[in-house]
């Protein structure tokens, strides 16, 4: 007798949350911040009698620095200084995530507090009249937990990388919930310090849901050798001339000043100062050579792009093609500033 199999439904792992009643009468709120790699997030969570409307409402916290090699464990305490707040989609209203900038005991700002300083250059008056608009494009490779691509043939590789860039299908596309090698989403278009803040808070959010997959984020800018695209943080970038009328004229302005300190980018653009990025801009696989600055209008290849529809258009954005995976937007958003609008050498 033949025995019909059902497909087991896909487990829904988001069930849990849209199950829980929140409590309206109290509001748990999620503190995130930087640890001392300065790439990865911690978190810890603590419940309010009530719902904070701004970060300044939020009551500063700590932490023990030395566990999370901030601080040295003879005086591990560390401060958390609420900066931004989102709604949480895990827990759901009124509960919120917060982010933090970390300080040490003194109140002096944590080695990868990039914030503050990212935050003092989007205040000054000429980068706040320029209204600077960032939107960063986030590559990442899902990986198991032996770091080996998710979808991969164990001990093999898949076909060329060509059917897989916007692909449809079980064959082309494996981990969609959450590789193809390499997916990517865009946040933005945020002015001056929110790139930043959005940025790494949608990190936090997607190493959340990857943890409930059973699967691992890598922003390795190229976790696996060999003829495949790294993985990058493209960051598209404008000011107000830019957007307006013959704004073009002031997108070529802004690219040759960043011409000029080609190698002082490359070393914010990633944590390890340009060592990570080497070995993603080698000139092939969609990138420029990392020792070269080149530009051009729809040039995937170039560090620097120009839309197609700007150059059409003669204004828009510029797209600087040149950061890692796993760089810090703060540090990126500031450089580009600091170049761009306050001519720093």
């Amino acid at each position: 007798m033949l025995q019909t199999v059902t497909p087991s439904a896909p487990i829904d792992s988001f069930a849990s949350y849209r199950e829980r009643e929140p409590d309206v009468d109290k509001c748990i709120a999620t503190y995130v911040w930087i640890d001392g790699t300065g790439q990865n997030l911690r978190q810890k969570s603590r419940v309010l009698d009530f719902k904070p409307k701004t970060p300044e409402e939020c009551p500063d916290w700590n932490f023990d620095g030395s566990s999370t090699n901030q601080s040295s464990g003879r005086n591990s305490d560390c401060w958390l200084k609420p900066c931004a707040i989102f709604r949480d989609p895990f827990r759901r209203d009124p509960n919120i995530l917060v982010l933090c900038e970390v300080y040490l005991h003194d109140w002096s700002p944590d080695t990868f507090n990039h914030r503050h300083s990212c935050k003092k250059a989007m205040d000054i008056p000429i980068v706040k009249e320029a209204k600077p608009w960032f939107g960063i494009e986030q590559e990442y490779t899902l990986v198991d937990y032996t770091g080996f691509p998710l979808g991969w043939p164990q001990g093999g590789f898949p076909g060329p990388q060509g059917p897989y860039y916007c692909g449809v299908g079980y064959t082309k596309v494996n981990g969609r919930q959450v590789v193809e090698i390499e997916w990517e989403f865009q946040v933005g278009p945020c002015e001056g310090i929110e790139m930043g803040d959005h940025l790494w808070m949608a990190r936090f959010i997607l190493h959340q849901v990857s943890e409930d997959q059973g699967i691992v984020v890598s922003l390795d800018p190229k976790p696996i050798p060999g003829d495949w695209n790294g993985a990058g943080c493209h960051t598209n970038y404008s000011t107000l001339p830019m957007r307006q009328e013959n704004g073009i004229k002031h997108i070529e302005v802004a690219i040759e000043k960043l011409s000029t300190r080609h190698d002082v980018h490359i070393q914010a653009y990633d944590p390890s100062g340009g060592e990570d990025n080497k070995r993603r801009l080698t000139g092939l696989h969609e990138t420029a050579r990392i020792d070269e600055f080149s530009s051009g209008v729809a040039n995937r290849g170039a560090s620097v792009r120009i839309p197609r529809h700007c150059s059409s258009e003669k204004k828009g954005y510029l797209e600087d093609r040149r950061p890692a995976s796993n760089c810090d937007p703060y540090v990126v958003t500031e450089i580009i500033v600091r170049t761009t609008l306050l001519n720093e050498k």
